[in-house]
């Protein structure tokens, strides 16, 4: 009887083992990431992002767990990318062209291409990485890029309903977005996202390039009054979620494999987290009287056309320095023909 109790009892102790040696993520350390994002800690951004740091920690039982930094605590919109490479941060997340420069091939993805939603942009940015694999992240481990729905002009006192319009106006704007607003006759004025509210308000600038979502979640309704919806220009931004490269390669193979897992499902749902949030901003913005301009559809098509020296422009400087730019161009272009 105690034998066959004592057999009971290594059968069932070696089988908890092969279990726990099975689980993936079961690490003998939990290791901590910190997630630099420069979000609002109520933004929904902030809020999907804290979801996925809880899913790493779910799906890796506990093996890796993440404690969120909102608002640019940690690092400011413009040093996050740095942040991750030296190692501030574990993880970040924001906007590539807010270091312009740092990485050319893929402001691509920024040009004014049309583009029609958060979704289609997010998608799109993740076919380019994959199938080009810029050379410009390998100092971090991507988790996974996402780009927001058509960035937009949106005015504090002036209706815009032709260019002529925008003449002399203050436009604030990051990166590509900026050769956007000064193709179109306005003035660019350079600033992250989280400095337009007080710019607007004291009338540094006279209005901002940028999704409609931003009406709500960065309260832009308060200081704005009119929305030019120039779809035929729209561009987008493309965002990074990027994780410190040894702090990745430390990670044992199965939780690498199980967050990459995550990053695919978390791309699908910030692109369309895009998209409900730039609904939620126009349902936020329209009782509080603020205006939406439809273009008509020959002056759309004005906007369109005064954007493409962009394109070309982006063709040239990339050939600069020996990279495919018109390649990169022409996939974008025949993706988004693809996918409207």
């Amino acid at each position: 009887m105690h034998g066959k109790t004592f057999g009971a009892l290594v059968c069932g102790f070696f089988t908890v083992l092969l279990v726990l040696v099975s689980t993936p993520g079961q690490c003998a350390n939990t290791v901590t990431l910190t997630y630099s994002i420069f979000f609002p800690a109520t933004h929904g951004h902030t809020l999907l992002a804290t979801e996925w740091a809880k899913e790493v920690e779910k799906r890796t039982n506990g093996a890796v767990k993440v404690n969120m930094f909102p608002g640019g605590t940690l690092t400011p919109p413009d040093q996050c990318y740095d942040g991750v490479v030296k190692g501030i941060s574990d993880v970040g997340m924001s906007v590539i062209s807010y270091t312009m420069g740092r990485f050319p091939f893929t402001e691509v993805v920024d040009l004014p291409l049309g583009y029609t939603s958060g979704i289609q942009a997010t998608r799109l940015s993740n076919a380019y990485f994959e199938k080009f694999k810029p050379k410009e992240f390998d100092e971090t481990k991507i988790m996974y890029l996402h780009a927001y729905g058509p960035g937009i002009v949106h005015t504090s006192k002036k209706p815009v309903k032709t260019m002529e319009d925008l003449k002399g106006v203050k436009i604030r704007c990051s990166g590509t977005s900026a050769k956007v607003v000064g193709a179109l006759g306005a003035t660019p004025v350079a600033m992250p996202q989280t400095e337009v509210y007080d710019a607007l308000q004291k009338g540094v600038v006279d209005g901002v390039v940028c999704p409609i979502e931003a009406l709500k979640g960065f309260k832009l309704t308060e200081v704005t009054k009119c929305t030019t919806q120039n779809y035929g220009s729209a561009y987008s931004l493309a965002f990074f979620v990027a994780m410190n490269k040894k702090k990745w390669d430390s990670l044992p193979k199965d939780v690498q494999e199980t967050i990459q897992k995550i990053n695919l499902e978390w791309a699908e749902k910030t692109g369309n987290l895009w998209d409900q949030i730039d609904k939620e901003g126009r349902e936020y913005a329209t009782p509080k009287g603020h205006e939406f301009i439809t273009l008509s559809k020959e002056e759309d098509a004005r906007w369109a056309e005064a954007v493409k020296p962009i394109l070309a422009g982006y063709v040239a400087a990339m050939k600069a320095k020996n990279l495919p730019g018109e390649e990169a161009l022409n996939f974008c272009v025949d993706w988004l023909k693809k996918n409207p």
